[in-house]
Protein backbone atom coordinates (compact mmCIF):
# COMPACT_ATOMS: atom_id res chain seq x y z
CA UNK A 1 0.00 0.00 0.00
CA UNK A 2 2.59 2.37 -0.71
CA UNK A 3 0.97 5.41 -0.86
CA UNK A 4 -1.71 4.69 0.19
CA UNK A 5 -4.32 6.36 2.79
CA UNK A 6 -1.75 7.48 5.79
CA UNK A 7 -4.44 7.39 8.30
CA UNK A 8 -3.77 10.01 11.61
CA UNK A 9 -3.77 8.02 14.93
CA UNK A 10 -7.10 10.31 16.16
CA UNK A 11 -9.49 7.98 13.50
CA UNK A 12 -10.04 4.25 14.39
CA UNK A 13 -7.75 1.91 15.59
CA UNK A 14 -9.47 -1.11 13.75
CA UNK A 15 -8.22 -2.84 10.98
CA UNK A 16 -9.11 -6.15 9.09
CA UNK A 17 -7.01 -9.37 9.45
CA UNK A 18 -6.66 -8.92 5.76
CA UNK A 19 -5.62 -5.41 6.18
CA UNK A 20 -3.23 -5.58 8.68
CA UNK A 21 -1.79 -8.43 6.40
CA UNK A 22 -1.09 -5.71 3.83
CA UNK A 23 0.55 -3.21 5.84
CA UNK A 24 3.07 -6.50 7.09
CA UNK A 25 4.13 -6.87 4.13
CA UNK A 26 4.72 -3.62 2.65
CA UNK A 27 6.64 -3.35 6.13
CA UNK A 28 8.33 -6.68 5.02
CA UNK A 29 8.93 -5.43 1.82
CA UNK A 30 10.89 -2.09 2.95
CA UNK A 31 12.83 -3.63 5.44
CA UNK A 32 14.13 -6.78 4.01
CA UNK A 33 14.26 -5.73 0.40
CA UNK A 34 14.29 -2.40 -0.67
CA UNK A 35 15.62 -0.81 1.80
CA UNK A 36 19.13 -3.22 1.04
CA UNK A 37 18.53 -2.46 -2.05
CA UNK A 38 18.47 1.13 -1.86
CA UNK A 39 21.43 0.98 1.01
CA UNK A 40 22.99 -0.88 -1.69
CA UNK A 41 22.85 1.61 -4.57
CA UNK A 42 23.62 4.74 -2.40
CA UNK A 43 27.27 3.11 -1.04
CA UNK A 44 28.28 2.35 -5.05
CA UNK A 45 27.46 5.68 -5.72
CA UNK A 46 29.86 7.31 -2.98
CA UNK A 47 32.16 5.14 -3.61
CA UNK A 48 32.62 6.83 -6.90
CA UNK A 49 33.33 9.92 -5.77
CA UNK A 50 32.21 13.80 -5.34
CA UNK A 51 29.07 13.39 -3.48
CA UNK A 52 27.89 16.89 -4.20
CA UNK A 53 27.11 16.09 -7.55
CA UNK A 54 26.33 12.63 -7.64
CA UNK A 55 23.02 12.05 -8.64
CA UNK A 56 22.64 8.50 -7.78
CA UNK A 57 23.84 9.39 -4.08
CA UNK A 58 21.53 12.15 -4.02
CA UNK A 59 18.65 10.39 -4.97
CA UNK A 60 19.30 7.34 -3.02
CA UNK A 61 19.68 9.15 0.28
CA UNK A 62 16.43 10.42 -0.11
CA UNK A 63 14.75 7.82 -1.22
CA UNK A 64 16.31 6.14 2.00
CA UNK A 65 14.46 8.79 4.13
CA UNK A 66 11.24 8.10 2.63
CA UNK A 67 11.50 4.34 3.26
CA UNK A 68 12.65 5.30 6.99
CA UNK A 69 9.90 7.62 7.67
CA UNK A 70 7.29 4.93 6.12
CA UNK A 71 8.84 2.62 8.15
CA UNK A 72 8.63 4.45 11.18
CA UNK A 73 5.01 5.39 10.06
CA UNK A 74 4.39 1.66 9.75
CA UNK A 75 5.40 0.75 13.22
CA UNK A 76 3.64 2.85 15.02
CA UNK A 77 0.42 2.68 13.45
CA UNK A 78 0.50 -1.29 13.74
CA UNK A 79 1.19 -1.10 17.37
CA UNK A 80 -1.76 1.37 17.43
CA UNK A 81 -4.26 -1.16 15.50
CA UNK A 82 -6.77 -3.74 16.93
CA UNK A 83 -7.55 -6.43 14.18
CA UNK A 84 -11.16 -7.14 14.23
CA UNK A 85 -11.92 -10.46 13.28
CA UNK A 86 -14.43 -11.25 11.05
CA UNK A 87 -16.65 -14.15 12.20
CA UNK A 88 -17.73 -15.51 8.76
CA UNK A 89 -20.76 -17.78 11.01
CA UNK A 90 -22.25 -14.61 12.08
CA UNK A 91 -25.80 -14.65 11.35
CA UNK A 92 -26.45 -11.05 11.06
CA UNK A 93 -28.82 -8.63 9.11
CA UNK A 94 -27.12 -6.34 10.64
CA UNK A 95 -24.03 -4.20 9.10
CA UNK A 96 -20.85 -4.15 12.15
CA UNK A 97 -17.29 -3.46 10.91
CA UNK A 98 -15.84 -6.07 8.45
CA UNK A 99 -19.41 -6.45 6.54
CA UNK A 100 -19.65 -6.84 3.14
CA UNK A 101 -23.06 -5.20 1.94
CA UNK A 102 -24.96 -5.20 -1.30
CA UNK A 103 -27.31 -2.32 -1.64
CA UNK A 104 -29.70 -1.54 -4.40
CA UNK A 105 -30.89 1.38 -5.88
CA UNK A 106 -34.05 1.70 -7.20
CA UNK A 107 -32.66 1.12 -10.98
CA UNK A 108 -31.64 -2.37 -10.16
CA UNK A 109 -27.99 -1.14 -9.84
CA UNK A 110 -26.18 -2.99 -7.29
CA UNK A 111 -22.62 -1.69 -5.45
CA UNK A 112 -20.87 -3.96 -2.92
CA UNK A 113 -19.17 -2.58 -0.09
CA UNK A 114 -17.30 -3.55 2.51
CA UNK A 115 -16.51 -1.47 5.90
CA UNK A 116 -13.36 -1.54 6.70
CA UNK A 117 -10.81 0.94 9.09
CA UNK A 118 -9.25 4.15 7.59
CA UNK A 119 -5.94 2.62 6.98
CA UNK A 120 -7.48 -0.41 4.37
CA UNK A 121 -9.88 2.43 2.86
CA UNK A 122 -9.99 2.07 -0.78
CA UNK A 123 -13.25 2.94 -2.73
CA UNK A 124 -11.85 2.27 -6.03
CA UNK A 125 -11.86 -1.53 -4.41
CA UNK A 126 -15.76 -1.43 -2.62
CA UNK A 127 -13.33 -0.98 0.98
CA UNK A 128 -15.01 2.09 2.60
CA UNK A 129 -13.39 3.28 5.65
CA UNK A 130 -16.20 2.81 9.08
CA UNK A 131 -15.31 6.58 9.75
CA UNK A 132 -16.47 7.86 6.06
CA UNK A 133 -19.67 9.32 5.36
CA UNK A 134 -21.20 6.27 3.74
CA UNK A 135 -19.38 4.17 6.30
CA UNK A 136 -21.03 5.73 9.62
CA UNK A 137 -24.25 5.80 7.39
CA UNK A 138 -24.58 1.55 7.11
CA UNK A 139 -22.93 1.20 10.27
CA UNK A 140 -25.98 -0.71 12.03
CA UNK A 141 -28.84 -0.84 9.54
CA UNK A 142 -30.37 -4.04 8.71
CA UNK A 143 -31.29 -5.86 5.41
CA UNK A 144 -34.13 -4.01 4.18
CA UNK A 145 -33.04 -0.78 5.28
CA UNK A 146 -33.04 2.71 2.97
CA UNK A 147 -29.70 4.17 2.82
CA UNK A 148 -29.22 7.64 1.57
CA UNK A 149 -25.93 8.22 -0.20
CA UNK A 150 -24.49 11.87 -0.21
CA UNK A 151 -21.79 11.95 -3.17
CA UNK A 152 -20.36 14.98 -4.95
CA UNK A 153 -22.59 14.42 -7.80
CA UNK A 154 -25.60 14.60 -5.81
CA UNK A 155 -27.37 11.86 -3.57
CA UNK A 156 -28.87 8.35 -4.10
CA UNK A 157 -31.02 6.15 -2.14
CA UNK A 158 -30.36 2.73 -1.57
CA UNK A 159 -31.70 -0.48 -0.25
CA UNK A 160 -29.53 -2.35 2.05
CA UNK A 161 -30.24 -6.22 0.17
CA UNK A 162 -27.73 -8.28 1.86
CA UNK A 163 -24.78 -8.41 4.51
CA UNK A 164 -22.25 -11.07 4.91
CA UNK A 165 -19.20 -10.95 7.11
CA UNK A 166 -16.00 -13.18 6.43
CA UNK A 167 -12.76 -12.54 3.90
CA UNK A 168 -14.59 -12.20 1.18
CA UNK A 169 -18.00 -14.11 1.14
CA UNK A 170 -19.86 -14.90 -2.48
CA UNK A 171 -21.72 -12.38 -3.80
CA UNK A 172 -25.72 -12.61 -3.15
CA UNK A 173 -27.09 -14.38 -5.85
Amino acid sequence: MAGGNESNSRGSNYITPEGYERLRSEHQELWKVERPRVTHQVSVAAALGDRSENADYIYGKRRLREIDRRLHFLEKRMEALQVVESDSARESDRVFFGAWVTLEAETGEQVRYRVVGPDESEPSRGLISMDSPVGRGLMGKSVGDEVTIRRPKGSIDYELVAVAYGSEPEPPA
